[in-house]
């Protein structure tokens, strides 16, 4: 059973109106996009957005090739991915894991986490965070959804 409740999923899709000024495609991409980071601590289902969005599998899965030419579990993967490595570059190696920050991003398969994280970024999770703890107040430069394009592919 999904923690996330049905209404709440609504509710948030209702933050992102369809307008007839622009592309339906988009507008689903968006808002499916929304849905998923905002319960990044849940695993991703995208059976449960479809039905949220009240569209097909299909349907996503062609809006989100014409919008970024991947399926939308490979994007929205990919937008998590950089959303842990954020968070690893900012945490304090020695109070947070890599474990702690891959399970709030919805990675329960953390094998399968550090694979796809060392093929997106060079480097494993925890040299990340190594490397941020050892950074102690300087300025991190970070990932954010415009940069996930370069790197999604690699998935």
């Amino acid at each position: 059973m999904f923690s996330m409740n049905i209404y709440q999923w609504l509710a948030i899709a209702a933050e992102t109106p369809f307008t007839p000024d622009t592309d339906p495609c988009s507008d689903l991409v968006a808002q499916a996009e929304r849905l998923a980071l905002a319960h990044l601590d849940e695993p991703l289902h995208i059976s449960v957005l479809c039905r949220t969005l009240e569209v097909s599998e299909r349907t996503l899965r062609k809006a989100f090739h014409k919008i970024h030419g991947v399926t939308p579990c490979r994007h929205l993967r990919a937008v998590r991915l950089s959303q842990a490595r954020r968070a690893l570059l900012s945490a304090d190696g020695n109070s947070v894991t890599v474990t702690e920050i891959a399970t709030s991003f919805g990675f329960v398969e953390l094998g399968r986490f550090s694979v796809e994280y060392r093929k997106a970024f060079g480097e494993s999770p925890s040299h990340t965070l190594q490397r941020s703890a050892g950074r102690s107040g300087r300025t991190v430069t970070v990932w954010g959804l415009e940069d996930v394009a370069g790197f999604r592919n690699a998935l």
